[in-house]
């Protein structure tokens, strides 16, 4: 999560309409501040795809921060995200300021499904009234919404619309949602969020007592190796996504696919201890992962794992 200076202005009607360039840099700025971007800021992005991946990102983005408010009360934040909805309903023939003007280009041009922008929108709402998912299967239906409509936006803006690679990407993308969730245990929960499935916190014997205190207890670890060898799972089940598209995305996906696994292992590295230190990937990391990419062997990431345990 981060912060938009200012959200009702970017949908906000202007005397004059926003010139498409205008909208397209003000949603490529918006990205590129960000810094869970690593997928969407790529300049292995081609230029003709990468002005609409911004356009996606921002209505996201500001749609995220209206979701986190602060000083709002849920039902206000409902009532905006609400807005925000209506307004992606009407982008395309009426839009109101520069993120939504891009945006109705991209539905235009790209003719991208609407649906997926709406399921976007979908999670947001959910996560003003739900802070705590009660099973792993409870938050894959979350996933379902807040993380699988990126990929398969993704996918239609390089033609790619069958139902075999929006499987593959749906997994890839429910697992990085789910990596960004177990490195962000400590931020989330200041935040009054728990992404740890509630069942899975009374099976390893972790309280919330546990986490306001930020200190890794046995149980924790225990919890989250747990967690992230779920997370691996559905990485390694998505792994053959990346050799059924062609181009620079190949090699977009299979970076963004081991970044999200290198998460993964900094997290177990760490010893679990997400509240010290906030895992992330780092310059240092880079190179590693585009000798990976470049020499792409998925099957051998999961093996050298099992052989580390």
């Amino acid at each position: 999560m981060g912060t938009f200076a200012d959200p009702a202005a970017a949908s906000s009607p202007t005397p004059a309409a926003t010139s498409l360039d205008d909208a397209f840099a003000c949603c490529e700025a918006l990205t590129r501040s960000h810094y869970e971007n690593f997928p969407v800021g790529s300049r292995l992005i081609p230029a003709r795809v990468r002005p609409h991946v911004y356009s996606v990102y921002a209505f996201a983005r500001t749609a995220d921060d209206l979701a986190d408010e602060p000083g709002l009360a849920p039902g206000e934040r409902t009532r905006r995200l609400d807005e925000w909805d209506a307004k992606l309903a009407s982008c395309t023939v009426a839009p109101e300021g520069p993120i939504l003007t891009a945006l109705g280009e991209t539905i235009r041009s790209q003719h991208i499904p609407r649906r997926h922008l709406h399921d976007l929108l979908h999670a947001f709402k959910m996560d003003v009234v739900t802070q705590r998912h009660r099973t792993f299967n409870h938050l894959l239906s979350y996933c379902r919404y807040s993380a699988a409509p990126v990929g398969r936006l993704i996918l239609h803006l390089f033609s790619y619309t069958d139902a075999r690679r929006g499987f593959l990407s749906d997994l890839i993308c429910t697992a990085l949602q789910l990596a960004n969730f177990w490195q962000d245990v400590a931020i989330d929960f200041s935040r009054g969020r728990i992404y740890l499935p509630q069942d899975d916190m009374d099976r390893f014997g972790v309280t919330e007592d546990d986490l306001a205190r930020g200190r890794p207890t046995d149980g924790f670890r225990a919890l989250l190796a747990c967690e992230i060898e779920r997370t691996r799972v559905l990485f390694l089940r998505g792994a053959e996504l990346p050799d059924l598209v062609s181009g620079r995305l190949k090699y977009e996906l299979r970076l963004t696919w081991l970044g999200g696994l290198r998460i993964l292992d900094k997290i177990r590295t760490d010893e679990y201890d997400v509240f010290d230190c906030r895992p992330k990937i780092k310059k240092r990391d880079i190179p590693g992962l585009f000798f990976r990419a470049l020499f792409w062997n998925p099957r051998a990431c999961g093996e050298s794992r099992l052989r580390s345990q």
